[in-house]
Order: C-alpha cells, then structure tokens, then sequence
C-alpha cells in the first residue's frame, strides 16, 4: 500500500518472514533516524515470538512456527528522540545453532529469554550467554535477562531469584514479562535501547543529536 516501507534485516540468511510496518517516508529517508539491532535468544516455547509479537504489534499470539526467524521493525520514540528497532526473533530449534554466530555478530543487544514454567530453558541461557561473549569478544555487552510467561505464577518452577542470581553473576539487566498480558514488554527492548545508547562513543552521540527528524 501506499506509504509502506520495510527493508530486510540483515542479521543472518535465517531470516525467512519479513514484517513490513508503516512509516512516513520522511521519517526513514537519508539515514536520519537512529536504527537499533536487537536479537531475542532463547528456547522453543519460552515466548521469544510471543514476546516480539506483543511488543511491535500489540497483540498475543499464543501458538507461532518455532523453526521460523523473523524480522521485525518498530518506530518508535525513546528518550525524546525517534528511533527504529529491528528486532531478531531467533528459531529456538537446534537446527539453526549454526547461524548463531553471525547474527551475535551483527547484533548491538541482546533479549536472553527463559520462562518461568521450565528449568531447562533457563538453564541453556549459560550457553547462548557464553557464546554472544565469545564472538562480541567486549567487555560490555547490551543485554537483559527476561524471565517470560510470569502470569503462570501457579506453574512457576525458575524462582524469581535464581533470574536475580544469574543476571548479578552476568552483570545484566533481569526482568519478568508476561507476553501475553503485556507485563514489562515494552521495559524489555526501551531498557536495550538505553543500554546501547550509553556505550555508543561520544562523537556518535553528538552526531545523533546533530540529525533533525522530518
């Protein structure tokens, strides 16, 4: 339709559905607006796109393909400034492991999700973590830990403070979502965002700031 306009995101060749968003077209032209990378990382059935999917949609898919990546674009205005998000929502299959590298590559920030109702998921966030460090090989890595489905409560098994523990021991960000009732959806990829802002160098900054938005 008119006025619509979406570009691939170029993390990986995984990439096989891309989500078209509206935007003005003055908005995305000459490079104007900030653009942020984000990746969501986690097991099948933890809620990654589920996640995704309430954040730039604003609805709640509550059955999704888990040998499909996704990419997803979202406008939005954080800390006074217009900005676009391009988010990664990640197949949690194993299939796709080899993929891994390359789009921590080419991520700026990273969502490491687990939920609530399953140890196992939580604990193979060790192995993701280990790999972004690998291949980012810095010091300071952009990255929160999302303990999602917390509306499921009765059927909690990864106390909230083992989330607290793993974060302090990474030296990141941790938070409980609810994909579904929206709980701290959008304090998940806003607090990325701000991670991302406050490691990029100063002359970028001053630069940013020099951008008038259309």
């Amino acid at each position: 339709s008119r006025g619509l306009k979406a570009r691939c995101v170029n993390f990986c060749l995984g990439v096989t559905v891309l989500r078209c968003t509206q935007l003005p077209a003055s908005a995305s032209a000459q490079g104007l607006m900030q653009e942020y990378k984000l990746v969501v990382l986690g097991s099948g059935g933890v809620g990654k796109s589920a996640l995704t999917v309430q954040f730039v949609q604003g609805i709640f898919v509550e059955k999704y393909d888990p040998t499909i990546e996704d990419s997803y674009r979202k406008q939005m205005e954080i800390g006074g400034k217009q900005c676009m998000l391009e988010i990664l929502d990640t197949a949690g299959t194993e299939q796709f492991t080899a993929m891994r590298d390359l789009y921590m590559k080419n991520g700026q920030g990273f969502v490491l999700c687990y939920s609530i109702t399953s140890q196992s998921s939580f604990n193979d966030l060790e192995e993701l973590h280990q790999q972004i460090r690998r291949v980012k090989d810095v010091d300071q890595i952009p990255m929160i830990l999302v303990g999602n489905k917390c509306d499921l409560d009765t059927e909690r098994v990864v106390g909230k403070e083992q989330g607290q523990r793993l974060a302090r021991e990474w030296g990141c960000e941790f938070i409980e979502t609810s994909a579904k009732t929206r709980l701290f959806v959008d304090e998940v990829f806003i607090n990325l965002v701000g991670q991302i802002n406050g490691l990029m160098p100063a002359t970028k900054q001053k630069r940013k700031k020099q951008c008038r938005i259309l």
